[in-house]
């Protein structure tokens, strides 16, 4: 019978680990969020938003700056969705190039207090014949 209570807080604490609300990425490391944003820069990059928004969306000569966008109280993340998907103004609808897991991942870039840099692109090496 003593045995029996020096399980039970094992048990117990096994019990509340399981069935609290917390998502795995929270129990066993990782951010959900940070995964994310950085899967996002890294999205911004190779899908050519850089080309007219500027390396780290600072801006460039074809579209403008999205540094501040996160402070922006109009431009909520439906907004930004919107955007992405459908353009407007200058900018090109880009529904038929983003699923929906790629637009959650440039919103939560696009979002990020501290926006993550994409690793370095692979650029094709020139060789001294192509010079």
């Amino acid at each position: 019978m003593v045995q029996n209570y020096r399980i039970f807080p094992c048990i117990a604490a096994l019990l509340v680990v399981c069935l609290m609300p917390a998502p795995a990425h929270a129990l066993f490391g990782g951010s959900k969020k940070k995964k994310e944003e950085k899967a996002g820069a890294l999205l911004f990059r190779d899908k050519g938003c850089a080309h007219c928004h500027g390396v780290a969306g600072v801006g460039g000569k074809k579209g403008p700056t999205l540094t501040s966008i996160r402070k922006d109280k109009t431009w909520t993340p439906s907004h930004m969705s919107d955007q992405i998907l459908n353009g407007g103004k200058k900018m090109p609808p880009f529904s038929d190039s983003v699923t929906d897991d790629e637009l959650a991942q440039l919103i939560a870039y696009l979002r990020a207090k501290h926006k993550p840099a994409p690793p370095p692109g692979t650029e094709p090496q020139t060789t001294a014949a192509q010079r």
